[in-house]
């Protein structure tokens, strides 16, 4: 699956920029939120950059390249800052939001027990099947999809239902995405705060990564 996964040229030509962590973590135990996952997301919020930061103002400038105003749908980093105190949703949704937040990057999670093919991010055709919950794309509207349709909205504002990390949730694949000016030591630092995470969720979890630029 990790190798699969791919970047759109149609993006590269958008924002050069643009690099995604891929972290796949197989074999976990989810569940409800608890004292650990409410300590993550409290540490996380005491530790966020601020709306203006510059790391949030370049998914804004992504957002507009391709015609989206992140006023009305914002990229999902800056919706999840001004959401405080942060969602309680699950234990592992806790550990990504939490990691999102602190170090200001867009973070998708996705149940790999419910994909169809790779993740691929894309510009949209404007036909690619979607849910009720997300909408028809735009054409030129940057996506990520798998072999059934649209899995996440205008790069990463909003995520179809399918493919949800669920407390039943077993293996999942995590997207970490970078856009200058984070550098590629704190994505990598990122990853590994993350895997740390889930590995404390579940000690035998097994856990890949690929960089994709």
């Amino acid at each position: 699956m990790i190798e699969a996964i791919r970047v759109d040229e149609a993006v590269r030509e958008l924002r050069p920029d643009f690099a995604v962590l891929a972290v796949c973590a197989y074999g976990l135990g989810n569940g409800p939120s608890d004292e650990r996952s409410r300590g993550w997301l409290t540490e996380a919020a005491e530790a966020a950059p601020p709306l203006d930061h510059d790391k949030i103002e370049a998914w804004r400038a992504a957002y507009r390249a391709f015609g989206a105003k992140p006023q009305r749908t914002r990229p999902s980093v800056d919706a999840l800052i001004r959401r405080m105190p942060l969602p309680e949703i699950n234990l592992v949704v806790d550990a990504y939001n939490s990691v999102s937040v602190r170090h200001g990057l867009p973070i998708g999670g996705e149940d790999l027990g419910h994909y169809e093919g790779a993740a691929r991010l894309v510009r949209a055709a404007g036909d690619e099947p979607s849910d009720e919950v997300l909408g028809d794309p735009g054409i030129g509207e940057v996506v990520w999809r798998d072999d059934a349709g649209v899995t996440c909205r205008r790069w990463n504002w909003r995520q179809c239902v399918r493919t949800r990390i669920t407390e039943e949730t077993v293996d999942a694949l995590f997207l970490l995405e970078r856009l200058e000016p984070l550098s590629f030591d704190e994505l990598s630092a990122a990853g590994d705060e993350l895997s740390a995470l889930l590995g404390t969720i579940t000690p035998g979890a097994r856990i890949e990564s690929r960089l994709i630029r």
